[in-house]
């Protein structure tokens, strides 16, 4: 059974979800829908060790793509030996 949601959104945001949308041959319903089935039924919580866990945030990143140097630097020295 279908039913109506009334969502708040800066306007930009609004565009480009409706310009991605129409690239797609989809509509915004069919996106938000697609969006919330892919959500978990229940939180899941990780069980991680006490190594780990003190571990976490040790590395201060400023942007995502930090990582990615961070992993390939690290891939390279351990297989490269560079």
């Amino acid at each position: 059974m279908d039913a109506k949601l009334t969502l708040k959104l800066d306007k930009a945001v609004i565009e480009k979800a409706k310009s991605f949308a129409k690239s797609n041959k989809t509509s915004l319903s069919s996106l938000v829908q697609g969006f919330f089935e892919r959500l978990p039924e229940k939180e899941t919580q990780l069980n991680l060790s006490p190594t780990v866990k003190e571990l976490v945030g040790v590395l201060e990143i400023e942007n995502e793509s930090e990582i990615d140097v961070y992993k390939e630097q690290y891939l390279s020295e351990k297989y490269l030996h560079e």
